[in-house]
């Protein structure tokens, strides 16, 4: 950083827009993590310093990025990994089909195998979106000796075929898959994809999961369908609301294993996350900003 910089460091999660707006008014570079804190027009408009807002990753569905052109603000984001968030999908279907975190906890208690687990040789996996994360999750699939299934509204046979995945229509993905799992990106189009009609379609000995956004599913249908046990169980990532409040009714279903938005978190992507971030600040304080985003 320049001769005199200040940097500072924030690691609580505020919800509340004008307390928010109070601590980060000052600054005239934010750098944010991912989407875990959003920058709609109402706050932008109460920052009248910031000139460089710098987000990980180059995509961020919680930034008005025609708020921020409004306010002269210029939004950069840098590159990262998309295999870390592949890996956690594939931990968190073992520790749903195998129970690992219920024997984990039971053997610590004093207990011993209190569970049967689910093998997944010959099932059916059934991957929503198959871009370049959900290719490598069919892969992976593959390699378990699982059928791999695969539908999004744009997915070709040719695209389906190079992950290693037979094509089938929406409905026939949701009836047919033992392990579903989500890999699109969120938009208008997609936003609620997966409700209560996808959900009853599903096999009662189901596993969901979903890495990608919280609200590419209708969560309330989902709670649901886990609390009456017309699915067997979620492995859940992301979620509506995040960090996920305490009291949420996702945090008293026994038939889920829950992590907080970790697909990302790994020692290499932050690396990667973190260099970037802070080439796009030299860049921009130089007048040569890199990896601008735009609406």
């Amino acid at each position: 950083m320049p001769e005199g910089s200040e940097v500072s460091v924030f690691h609580d999660h505020l919800s509340d827009e004008a307390a928010l707006a109070d601590r980060l008014a000052p600054f005239e570079v934010i750098v944010a993590m991912r989407e875990r804190t959003p920058f709609p027009g109402p706050l932008l408009s109460k920052l009248p310093q910031l000139r460089l807002l710098v987000t990980t990753g180059m995509r961020n569905a919680a930034i008005d990025l025609h708020a921020a052109a409004q306010f002269g603000i210029v939004v950069s984001g840098t590159d990262g990994l998309s295999y870390p968030t592949a890996e956690l999908t594939w931990g968190l279907i073992l520790a749903l089909a195998r129970h690992i975190p219920i024997e984990d906890h039971a053997l610590r208690s004093g207990s011993w195998q209190t569970s049967v687990g689910l093998g997944l040789q010959g099932k059916t996996l059934g991957v929503l979106g198959i871009g370049r994360l959900g290719t490598q999750v069919a892969r992976i699939g593959t390699a378990f000796g699982m059928e791999v299934i695969a539908w999004s509204p744009n997915l070709t046979l040719a695209r389906a075929t190079a992950a290693g995945a037979s094509l089938v229509d929406r409905d026939e993905l949701f009836r047919r898959s033992d392990v579903l799992t989500l890999h699109l990106v969120l938009s208008e189009r997609t936003k609620g994809i997966v409700g209560p009609r996808e959900l009853a379609l599903l096999k009662k000995t189901a596993l969901f999961i979903n890495t990608s956004r919280g609200p590419l599913v209708d969560e309330q249908a989902l709670v649901s369908a886990l609390r009456h046990r017309a699915i067997a169980g979620a492995g859940l990532d992301v979620f509506d609301s995040e960090p996920l409040p305490s009291g949420h009714p996702l945090l008293e279903l026994p038939n889920t294993v829950l992590t907080p938005h970790l697909g990302y978190v790994t020692e290499e992507t932050y690396r990667v996350f973190y260099t970037h971030a802070l080439a796009d600040v030299q860049a921009y304080l130089a007048g040569q900003p890199l990896r601008v985003l735009s609406a």
